[in-house]
Parts: structure tokens; sequence; C-alpha cells
């Protein structure tokens, strides 16, 4: 039975296509929806339907657009209530695509409508089950996201689901069934993804953690809600737009791919509250950039970042980009919900420099020149890496603000001394670096490279702290 997956790599997610005798489906697919209909296209085949797992919170699925598009039927799990058409299967309901059979299996847990979907080839064979956030590699869907949509939906009572689910359900499905999960490692839906985005289920019953036979429900529900962070603020959001419906994409894009000269951008950042986001690389935005704009850069977890950064996901936003990445970012942007880009620098960041145009810098050294001062003072660090990173191994007397709380701990951030930024490899310091000179800071220098190359230097070892238990 052929299975493509189609991995998006900046926010770890796993999309489905199967193709038979002429029809096709789709599991969980992004906002973008060209990619499968032009995949389908190439097969000769016509989507007939758009599976969803379930309702999803870490991005904004494509299911209305690629209906829209294509006459598909859009499938929900059992106690599903869309806000626009759609079928809401029955557990064990069968969908023929083509001379394939697919299974819904109602496995909630993750969230109460959450569905696994059982592919059953042309001889009656079962190939495997694409699980969404039911059962990842190595872990299984973290059980506290419904309750920030839906308070009496606790995070203990999902995760008692999951294990019935689990034990119930999946575990006594064949050993040589293929797991397809909706998500890999990076992925804020669960703890411990592995990078291997399949394996067999059988060997998943061997080494993850959360299918172990002997586990009581009890035993199960404390280590499932052990070390669970908090969620990105904008999961909720998505989860809402996911359930009553959205614009379509062609309506965002219209809005937001607007080519403004230096002079119109200027205009419309002075008579709006857009927030000026510029999507370059860390180094490229230090050399210079525009007053008051906030980096995330757009070759590393982009969506992610913006997602933990921008509290307001109707904000209204400018970007400034590389030339030539304009529509992506947009679409980047609209895959976490923020459909509110009203335009962009033409010409990129040089364009503004050669208008004659206000910069501001970020000061940076390197890892060679922190060490000396390491040396020869005390400096105050600020290390905005994760604390599980800050608890396995930083600098003695770092002071430990992670980057997705810097809004909150704004006042920790000294104004009358200067202190220097660093974060693991440079990225998550130039996003605070330009959110604390959006706020007023120039006191402070970041370190390019970050923790990673700082730790290869020949320092005193007494400046390094490396517990032997992984909190």
């Amino acid at each position: 039975m052929k299975v493509e997956q189609i991995y998006t790599g900046c926010i770890a997610h796993a999309a489905y296509y199967i193709e038979n005798n002429g029809e096709a489906a789709i599991f969980d697919p992004l906002r973008d929806v060209l990619p499968y209909i032009k995949r389908a296209e190439k097969d000769n085949a016509k989507i007939k339907y758009v599976f969803e797992t379930h309702f999803h919170a870490d991005f904004v699925s494509g299911h209305l657009d690629l209906a829209k598009k294509t006459g598909a039927t859009i499938v929900y799990g059992p106690t599903a209530k869309p806000g626009f058409e759609a079928v809401v299967a029955e557990d064990g309901q069968l969908f023929k695509v083509g001379n394939y059979t697919i299974k819904a299996i109602h496995t909630p847990g993750h969230t109460m409508e959450s569905t696994t979907y059982m592919l059953i080839d042309e001889k009656g064979k079962e190939h495997g089950i694409i699980t969404g956030d039911t059962l990842f590699i190595g872990d299984v869907g973290r059980p506290d996201l419904a309750q920030h949509v839906i308070a009496d939906l606790t995070q203990e009572k999902l995760a008692a689901h999951l294990f019935d689910s689990l034990r119930n359900k999946i575990m006594p499905l064949s050993d040589d069934l293929i797991v397809y999960p909706n998500h890999g490692a990076g992925s804020a839906c669960g703890k411990m993804m592995s990078k291997e985005t399949t394996d067999t289920l059988g060997n998943q019953k061997k080494v993850n953690y959360a299918l172990r036979p002997d586990m009581s429900k009890e035993e199960f529900i404390k280590t499932l809600l052990n070390g669970l962070t908090t969620p990105p603020g904008y999961f909720p959001k998505n989860v809402l737009m996911n359930i009553k419906g959205y614009e379509s994409l062609d309506t965002v894009m219209e809005r937001g791919y607007k080519p403004l000269n230096a002079t119109e951008f200027e205009l419309v950042a002075n008579e709006t509250k857009a927030l000026i986001l510029d999507s370059r690389k860390a180094a490229d935005f230090a050399k210079g950039f525009i007053p008051n704009s906030i980096n995330i850069g757009i070759d590393s977890n982009f969506a992610m970042w913006v997602g933990e950064m921008i509290s307001d996901i109707k904000q209204e936003i400018l970007l400034v980009t590389d030339e030539g990445k304009e529509e992506e970012t947009i679409i980047r942007l609209s895959r976490v919900g923020y459909d509110n880009t009203i335009g962009f620098l033409k010409g990129g960041f040089n364009a503004w420099k050669e208008a004659g145009k206000e910069i501001e810098t970020v000061n940076r050294i390197s890892p060679e020149e922190f060490a000396d001062q390491l040396k020869k003072e005390a400096p105050v660090v600020i290390d905005v890496r994760k604390k599980s990173e800050f608890d396995s191994e930083h600098l003695v007397g770092a002071v430990n603000i992670p980057l997705n709380q810097i809004n909150d701990h704004l006042v920790e951030f000294p104004k009358d001394k200067a202190f220097i930024l660093h974060c693991a490899g440079g990225y998550r310091s130039m996003i605070a670096a330009s959110i604390l000179k959006q706020r007023g800071w120039s006191n402070f220098v970041d370190v390019t490279g970050g923790f990673n190359e700082i730790k290869k230097l020949d320092v005193p070892k007494t400046a390094y702290v490396c517990p032997t238990t992984l909190l």
C-alpha cells in the first residue's frame, strides 16, 4: 500500500496522501493546500476525502480550503462538533478510497474527538495506522491542551481516556502495522518524540514508555503529566479556528502581499498599530534594522516562535524579509493563524537603508571575546534558553530567563549596568535582543554562536555546572 508522508520540518508536522484507482485522500493537511492538489493531479486522481485526526492546536489545518477547491468531504471522528459541513464518523465506520478502505477508530485522550485511521489495502490487509496526536514515535500526545478550550476536560480526565484508548484500541493491533503520527521531534504536542517519523507498532510496544504493558492507569497518568511545560499561548486560538472556520488563504494572501516602498512602509507603520516583523537571519538583523521591529528568523522554528512571542493572533503585521521570501513568510504566518499581514517592504531592508531612513543595530561579540571577559571580570550574563537546557549545563552565575517568558520578566533585565545575552546558537537571543531594543534597552551585547560555541573554548571548568540528573 502506498502512503506518502508530506513532512514540514519547521513545525514538525506530517500530513499524509494516499491514492488508489483515481481517488485520493489527505490526512491532516496544512493551510497551504496547493501542494496536495498538485500531488493528486500528478496521479490524475480526485481528492475524495480530507480526514482530520482531531482539532489541531499547533497549526491551522487546510481542511476548509481543500474541500472548497476540490469538492472533497471533510471527516472527523466521533464527538467532533465542527462549525462547518463535515462527516462526523462513528467508531469503526469504513470509508472507501478507490479499492483501499479507511477505518475510523475513536481514540480519545489527546482530545475527546481524537481518532486513529486504519489503512487497509485492496486485498483487505491492514497496513498501518494514522494516529494523529494519539501515538507518536517514542511518545504520546499531551492531554492538557483541551482544557484551555473546555475547562471541564482536565488533563487528568484526558490522560485516563488516553490510557484506555492505547490499551483497548491501539495495543491489541498487529505488531507489523506501520505507525504514521502527526508530528515528530520539535513539536510542542508531546514531551519526548523521536526524530524518526514512522515505525512499526511492534517496536513501539517495546520502546515507547507509554505502551509499557504492566503500567497501571495511575502510573500512566502521573508519568504523562510529569514535566509538561506550559503550551504556547496561540494553541487555544488555533483550536478555535479549526473548529469554527477561518478565512481562505487566498484572502489572506491578497491582503498581505502588498509591496510598499520605504516611504509607504513608514507611513503605514506610523498610521497603524502594525508590528514590524523582520524575518531575516540574526546576523543580518544585527547589522541593521528598522527601529521597533522584531526579529524572528524564517530559517528556524519561525511559526512556533511567532506564536510564542506575538500574543495577539489578530495583530496587524508589516514584513521585512529577504527578497523573494515575502510569499513564503505570509504563508508560514498563516499556518499558525496570523492572518493579518498588511504589506511588506519592497526591496527588503536595503531599500530602507538606501532611502536614508533611520536604522538601529545590535552589538555582538564573538565567543572568544566573551571568554576573555569571563576571565577578567564577572559580567551579568542572561541565558534565554529553556529551563531544561539551562538545568543541563550553564555558566555559573548566569541568570535564566527563557525567551518565551521574557515579556513577563522585563523588570529583571538591568538598565543601570551592561549585560551579556546568549542562547544556544544565536537565533533566540536575537529575538530577545530585538524585543529589548524595542522596549528601550541598549546596554547589552549578544554572543554570536551562543552557548554551543562558548563551551568549546578554553575557559575555567568552574564556569560550567553539569548536573548528573536532568530535570
